[in-house]
């Protein structure tokens, strides 16, 4: 008997659709038009016989039997892509990590100390992939993240890393090396900004008990390499994790012209679905990430 199935084009461009609530971020992803997006929903909306989206003004918004209808698709397309794989590389994908990360963590820290964990398991093929901490690990391809928050995600188990401490560094050029100042001195230099966390400034300024009615302003940059690497080339301050500039403050690139590390009052956590929990390689991972992971951050954090 034929299967009543919709086409694999229409469940690709729901699936992108319903992710990012928007076609015409979906029809970015996929290469085609938003009209093209607007054709395979409505395509799949008349094969199904229902409705999957409604809009609320200008939000698009997916509909109760929508918004279960994506949750089982990316499942099943995740498993379809799983199997697939399986194929070409002639393994299981049981084997295989697919982990996700913050941009920066991703590009200045994390590889220096993957080696171990790629050493002693060199049968364990490995993916990095950028991702945030608003995830749902109930459809989230990925098999672990490791992110920033408070420990609380739906549907996953965590284990906490480390503390995040913040700190402001500065180059030699831009304030000689040995200066202590304070915090209500950072009006006299540019403040580089961070465009996800536009308030991160006077979360330092209220962790050092400074009241401060000076302005905040400075380029905004989307990510904390960017904004390290603002620093590095004088533009102005940087306030960042101080784990990401552990080798820059080793070197002398950078330097803490203000303070030492404050808590910032979140952490790092490793994070994977429940539904992954029995992969063997994710406990493999875990087991590592647990000891390795947290002696580097214990070594970062003992720079003063």
């Amino acid at each position: 008997m034929r299967r009543l199935l919709p086409s694999l084009s229409a469940l690709h461009a729901f699936e992108a659709a319903a992710r990012y609530l928007n076609f015409t971020r979906a029809a970015d992803e996929l290469g085609m038009t938003q009209p093209g997006i607007s054709r395979q929903i409505k395509n799949l909306e008349d094969f199904l016989g229902l409705s999957l989206f409604h809009r609320t003004g200008p939000r698009l918004v997916l509909t109760e039997l929508g918004a279960v209808y994506y949750r089982d698709v990316a499942l099943t397309l995740d498993r379809l892509q799983e199997i697939s794989m399986d194929a070409v590389r002639g393994r299981s994908m049981d084997t295989s990590l697919i982990i996700g990360t913050h941009p920066t963590l991703a590009s200045r820290w994390l590889p220096r100390k993957l080696g171990s964990f790629l050493t002693a398991n060199p049968t364990i093929p490995i993916e990095v992939q950028v991702t945030d901490a608003n995830l749902d690990f109930e459809t989230t391809r990925l098999d672990i993240a490791i992110i920033r928050g408070v420990g609380a995600w739906l549907h996953a188990r965590c284990f906490k890393l480390f503390d995040e401490e913040l700190v402001v560094v500065a180059s030699p050029q831009l304030i000689p090396p040995g200066t202590k100042l304070l915090p209500t001195q950072i009006s006299e230099y540019v403040q580089l900004q961070n465009a996800g966390q536009p308030s991160l400034w006077m979360h330092w300024l209220r962790l050092s008990n400074v009241a401060y009615t000076g302005r905040l302003q400075g380029p905004r940059f989307a990510h904390f390499d960017m904004i390290i690497s603002g620093a590095l080339n004088h533009l102005g301050i940087a306030l960042v994790p101080s784990f990401y500039v552990q080798k820059e403050l080793e070197k002398g690139e950078l330097h803490t012209p203000f303070n030492t590390p404050i808590a910032s009052g979140e952490s790092y956590f490793l994070v994977f679905p429940e539904r992954k929990a029995h992969q063997p390689s994710i406990s493999v991972f875990r087991d590592w990430a647990l000891k390795e992971l947290r002696v580097g951050a214990r070594s970062a954090s003992s720079m003063r």
